[in-house]
């Protein structure tokens, strides 16, 4: 039997833990193609089929699973005496995974991330961004940005930002011609944009004031998962728009849309960076939490 190479190895384990070639090839930062010639040769070297593959999903086989048991702790170690050499340097070098909702990507990012990478030269920045919510570890991320009401167990948790909040938000046009709601109740009279997640879902609209909680579902003329699209629309005049108020900070200090009922809307927790707790951090990560723990003095 042929050595395998550790390379292929590692390719192997990256597809088998996101059951795809494609996704695999996007945490990597790699061609799908490239991975595929690498399983090939695997499968080869080893003799033995390691991964069932249909043009709807990748799923190991029963040697492919014993396999990728084993040698996920055996790569990991790998990893981890690779990245101890990384103590030695005056900075370290690696790459950094992140996986983050739109949110963060739009908002928080943009002011901490280049100034990161401009103070950590060795390092290269992977950055994720959808609104699912995954597993970042068994996706092969360092870490995730979550809110609070996300955030998973036994993780730890660093604040990324102060506090944000929603905002409704609507064209002057719209709110000369329809008038301004000055209660939570009466968005149900008037149309409005929704935000749709990739799951299919959309989030109610949530107000509070003196201990009250309203929540609701209104209707109207777009549904989108496109951010962009909700703004230009809410300008144009279709109706309300609820989202975070970083999305539209340009356009309202521009004139360009006002808010209303904003003593309903208090703010909330900023998102957070988080990690497994563990012993051994890698390089990038530990460099990337310090300095934001240094931001948020």
């Amino acid at each position: 039997m042929a050595q395998p190479d550790l390379a292929d190895l590692d390719a192997f384990t990256a597809v088998a833990r996101a059951r795809s070639f494609r996704g695999a090839a996007n945490i990597r930062g790699v061609s799908a193609s490239s991975l595929s010639e690498a399983l090939r040769r695997l499968e080869a070297a080893l003799g033995v089929r390691l991964l069932n593959r249909t043009t709807r999903s990748v799923t190991p086989t029963e040697a492919g699973e014993r396999l990728l048991a084993r040698l996920t702790p055996a790569l990991a170690d790998v990893t981890l005496a690779l990245d101890e050499v990384n103590a030695y340097r005056d900075s370290p070098v690696g790459v950094l995974k992140l996986n983050v909702p739109g949110a963060a990507a739009r908002i928080v990012l943009p002011d901490l991330i280049p100034r990161f990478l401009a103070a950590h030269p060795g390092v290269r920045a992977e950055v994720t961004v959808e609104d699912s919510f995954v597993d970042v570890l068994a996706a092969g991320y360092d870490a995730g940005i979550r809110y609070d009401e996300r955030l998973e167990k036994d993780m730890i948790a660093v604040p990324l930002s102060g506090p944000q909040r929603f905002v409704v938000a609507a064209s002057p046009a719209y709110l000369a011609t329809n008038g301004r709601p000055t209660h939570p109740d009466e968005v149900l009279a008037h149309p409005c944009i929704r935000h749709r997640f990739p799951s299919g879902g959309s989030y109610a609209w949530e107000f509070e004031k003196d201990g009250q909680v309203i929540r609701v579902s209104p209707e109207g003329p777009l549904v989108t998962g496109c951010v962009e699209l909700e703004i230009a629309a809410a300008e144009a005049g279709l109706g309300l728009l609820a989202t975070f108020e970083g999305f539209v900070a340009q356009a309202i200090a521009a004139g360009r849309l006002e808010t209303v009922l904003d003593d309903w809307l208090p703010p909330f927790s900023g998102p957070y960076l988080y990690y497994p707790s563990r012993r051994h951090m890698p390089a990038p990560l530990r460099a990337f939490v310090d300095f934001v723990k240094a931001e948020r003095r």
